[in-house]
C-alpha cells in the first residue's frame, strides 16, 4: 500500500519526484502507519470470571474538577455510607497517591445478571451547611469517580460521524448535580438579588453494566462495561416510611417502602420534577436511589478499554496535524542538511586550496577561531551541570515512551506512568553524573565531587521545592491531592539514599575517563570578537527565534497532552509521542547546528552557552502556550488551582528546557569538532 501510494503521488508530479525523495516519502508513509497502532496497550490486570449472582462490590476513587484541579474525598459530602468502614481504604501506589486517589467502598452493591428498579439507597436530612457544600461543588463542575471490576464509571456519548454512521465514546465520571446557566457557561443573572442559585443534586443513578459471555471459552460472564445515567428526582411518599428497615430494598416491593416517583415496576420518568437544593432552608430531605441493568455486549475483555480511549470527532485533526508537522520536519530538515553539506563543502575546499587573497583582503569565516573555539566557556562547571541533568532526563523519557508504547503503562494501572517516571528519572542519576563529569574534566574542573553533587541536587532540589510549597497550599484547602508527610518522606529519601548515590557513582567513573580531546589547540590569548552586524549579532533574538522552529514541530500534541493532564482525559498515543520526541530532538539539533555555524562564520567563538539556550528557547513557548490554554479552555474557580498550574508547568517548561538544551548542545558539539577536525591547521 506504501508502495503504490508512492507511485500514485510520483505519477501525480508528473514523474519529478526523485528517488531519494521517493524514499524519504516511503519512510513518511510507513511512519504514518505505524502511527496507527501506537494505541496498542496491555490490560495490566487479570481478568475476573462472575457466576450469576455474585456480589460486586462499588468503589469510589475520587472528586475531582477541571476548574479547581484540587480532588477530595469522596465522603468529604455527606453521600450514604450505611455499613461503610470509612476508615479502610484501598492500598494506593505512589503514582495514585500523588494523584490524589483516596479509593473507599460505597454501600452500592449489585449481583450479576440481577436487575433492580428505584432500589432505595438510604434517606438523608441534611442541614444548611452541608446544602451549602453540595451546592458549592456542584456549581464548581465535580465530578464522581466510581469503580468496578477496575473499570471507572462513565456517561455514554454518541458521536454522529461523517458517513452518517455513530461511535460511542465515554465521558469518565458522573457530576454530582447541575446548576443552571446561561449559554457560555456562565451563571445565570438573578432577577432580585435574594433569589438564591438554582442548583439541583443528582440523586438517582441508573448503572448500566455490559458483560461478556462465551460459554464455549470459559464458565461465568467477564464485565466490560460500567456505565451511568445521573437524574434529579424529588422523590415523594404518601404514608410514613421506616426509613431505617427501607435502607438497600427496592421501593414498592411486597408493599413496603413505597415512593411515588418510581418503583420495582416502575423506573424513574425523565420528565419527572428535579430536586432543587435549597440552599437557604434550615434542613432538607433527600432520598437517594439507583437502578441496576445488565446487558450482554460483544466487546471482549481485552478490548474493554476502547471505548474509553476514543477519542471525538477532532481525531482527524489531529492525526492529520501530526503528519503535516512531521512531513514539514522532514522536508526541511533535508533542505538544511543540503545548504549545510553545500556551504561547508565550499568552505573545505577554500580552505584545503588556501586561495590567495586579494591585496589589503582579511580572511573571513569560521577557521580564523580555530584558536578559540574550544576555549572554556565561563561558569562551565554550571554548563556542565545542566548538560548532565538534561541527559539524566532525556535518557529517563526515553525508557519511559518505550515502555508506554509497549503497553506496560496502561490506563488500567492507575498511577503507574507517574510512579514509573519518578523511578526512571531516580535510577538514570548515573547517566547525569557521568555525562556531567565528563564536561566538567573536559573544562578542566577539579573538584568533581562539589560538581557531581550540584547535578544531584539542583534540578530535583528544585522540583521538590516548588512542590513542597503547593502541597502547603493544597493541604491548606484540605484537598486529598495533598500529599501525606510519610509520601513525601519516602520521595526525600529514594532522592537522597538512591539518585544522589549514583550520580556520585557515575561522576566517579566519568572523571576517572580520559578528558576529551580536541582536535585544534586552544590559543593562549584570546582573540578579539569583532564587532557583529544587528541583523545576526543580536543573540537573544537569535535564540528566541531558534526556538520557534522546535516549537512549532510538537504544539498540536502539547495540546493534547495537557487536556489529558488538565482536563482529566486519558492519553494513550504513546506512539505518536514517541515519534513527535524523536522529531522534536532532530529540529532542536538541527536549528542549533544552523545557528551555531552561522555564529562561526561571524568569528564569535562564544557558542556554548548559546547553543544549550537556543535548542532549550521552545521551552518558553511551550510555558507561553499553556498559558494561553489555561486562558481559553480552563476556567480556574479558585486561586490555589491557578498557582498550582503555573508552578507545576514551570516545572515542566524546566524539564523541556533541559532536554531540548542538551541535546542541542551536544549535537553542536558533534558539530563544531567534526568541522574543526576535517581542516588543516598550521
Amino acid at each position: 500500500l506504501a508502495l503504490d501510494l508512492v507511485a500514485a503521488v510520483n505519477m501525480h508530479l508528473g514523474g519529478r519526484c526523485s528517488r531519494s525523495g521517493g524514499v524519504m516519502l516511503l519512510a513518511v508513509v510507513l511512519l504514518a502507519a505505524a502511527a496507527n497502532v501506537s494505541a496498542f496497550y496491555l490490560p495490566g490486570v487479570a481478568p475476573t470470571d462472575y457466576s450469576l449472582g455474585d456480589k460486586m462490590q462499588v468503589k469510589v476513587e475520587a472528586l475531582t474538577s477541571v476548574k479547581t484541579q484540587l480532588p477530595y474525598e469522596y465522603y468529604v459530602l455527606p453521600f450514604c455510607h450505611d455499613g461503610v468502614n470509612l476508615h479502610a481504604t484501598d492500598a494506593l501506589n505512589l503514582g495514585e497517591v500523588l494523584k490524589g486517589s483516596r479509593i473507599y467502598e460505597t454501600p452500592y452493591i449489585f449481583h450479576m445478571g440481577v436487575d433492580q428498579s428505584c432500589k432505595i439507597l438510604c434517606r438523608k436530612e441534611y442541614d444548611a451547611e452541608e446544602l451549602q457544600a453540595f451546592a458549592l461543588m456542584i456549581q464548581e463542575e465535580y465530578r464522581v469517580n466510581m469503580l468496578l471490576d477496575n473499570l471507572p464509571i462513565a456517561m455514554t456519548i454518541f458521536n454522529q460521524m461523517d458517513d452518517g454512521t455513530t461511535t460511542k465514546s465515554y465521558e469518565i465520571g458522573y457530576p454530582i448535580g447541575f446548576a443552571d446557566v446561561e449559554e457560555d457557561g456562565s451563571p445565570k443573572k438573578k432577577k432580585n438579588k435574594d433569589d438564591q442559585d438554582a442548583v439541583y443534586l443528582f440523586n438517582h443513578l441508573r448503572f448500566t453494566i455490559l458483560y461478556n459471555e462465551d460459554p464455549s471459552q470459559r464458565e461465568g460472564r467477564r464485565m466490560v462495561g460500567f456505565e451511568v445515567e445521573p437524574f434529579s428526582v424529588k422523590h415523594s411518599y404518601q404514608n410514613m416510611v421506616d426509613w431505617e428497615n427501607c435502607v438497600d430494598k427496592v421501593a414498592g416491593e411486597d408493599g413496603e417502602c413505597a415512593l411515588s416517583s418510581c418503583a420495582f415496576d416502575r423506573p424513574i420518568n425523565v420528565n419527572s420534577p428535579p430536586l432543587l437544593l435549597d440552599t437557604k432552608a434550615k434542613t432538607q430531605e433527600v432520598i437517594w436511589s439507583y437502578d441496576i441493568v445488565f446487558k450482554p455486549s460483544p466487546v471482549r475483555w481485552s478490548t474493554r478499554w476502547d471505548a474509553y480511549l476514543s477519542s471525538s470527532d477532532d481525531a482527524q485533526i489531529h492525526w492529520f496535524s501530526i503528519l503535516n508537522s512531521f512531513m514539514v520536519v522532514i522536508f526541511l530538515s533535508g533542505l538544511v542538511g543540503l545548504i549545510m553539506v553545500h556551504t561547508l563543502r565550499k568552505d573545505f575546499q577554500r580552505y584545503e586550496r588556501g586561495e590567495t587573497l586579494e591585496e589589503g583582503q582579511e580572511e573571513t569565516g569560521w577557521k580564523l577561531v580555530h584558536g578559540d573555539v574550544f576555549r572554556t566557556p565561563p561558569r562551565a562547571a554550571w554548563l556542565a551541570v545542566l548538560i548532565g541533568t538534561g541527559t539524566q532526563l532525556c535518557v529517563s523519557c526515553a525508557i519511559l515512551l518505550v515502555f508506554a508504547c509497549l503497553g506496560f503503562l496502561s490506563p488500567a494501572n492507575r498511577g503507574a506512568l507517574m510512579q514509573a517516571t519518578l523511578f526512571l528519572f531516580v535510577f538514570m542519576g548515573m547517566f547525569g553524573g557521568y555525562t556531567a563529569a565528563r564536561f566538567f574534566r573536559m573544562f578542566k574542573g577539579t573538584a568533581w565531587r562539589a560538581n557531581a553533587l550540584w547535578t544531584a541536587m539542583l534540578f530535583p532540589g528544585t522540583c521538590f521545592g516548588v512542590f513542597f510549597v503547593v502541597n502547603l497550599l493544597i493541604w491548606g484547602q484540605k484537598s486529598s491531592g495533598a500529599v501525606p508527610f510519610t509520601t513525601l518522606l519516602a520521595m526525600l529519601l529514594m532522592w537522597l539514599c538512591i539518585s544522589v548515590p549514583l550520580v556520585l557513582v557515575g561522576a566517579f567513573f566519568g572523571y576517572r575517563m580520559q578528558p576529551i580531546e580536541h582536535p585544534v589547540r586552544v590559543n593562549q590569548i584570546p582573540r578579539q570578537v569583532p564587532e557583529e552586524s544587528p541583523l545576526v549579532g543580536n543573540a537573544i533574538r537569535n535564540i528566541l527565534v531558534g526556538g520557534i522552529l522546535p516549537f512549532g514541530a510538537v504544539f498540536v500534541e502539547v495540546f493534547y497532552v495537557l487536556s489529558s493532564i488538565w482536563q482529566h482525559q486519558i492519553y494513550y498515543l504513546f506512539g505518536i509521542l514517541f515519534l513527535v520526541l524523536v522529531i522534536l530532538l532532530l529540529t532542536c539539533s538541527e536549528v542549533t547546528i544552523v545557528m551555531c555555524y552561522f555564529q562561526l562564520c561571524c568569528e564569535n567563538y562564544h557558542w556554548w552557552w548559546r547553543a544549550f539556550f537556543t535548542g532549550g528557547c521552545s521551552s518558553l513557548y511551550v510555558f507561553l502556550y499553556s498559558i494561553y490554554y489555561a486562558y481559553s479552555k480552563l476556567k480556574m474557580a479558585r486561586t490555589v488551582a491557578t498557582i498550582m498550574y503555573i508552578c507545576y508547568m514551570f516545572l515542566v517548561s524546566c524539564t523541556f528546557f533541559l532536554i531540548t538544551g542538551s541535546v542541542g548542545f551536544l549535537a553542536t558539539f558533534m558539530f563544531v569538532r567534526a568541522i574543526y577536525a576535517a581542516i588543516k591547521v598550521d
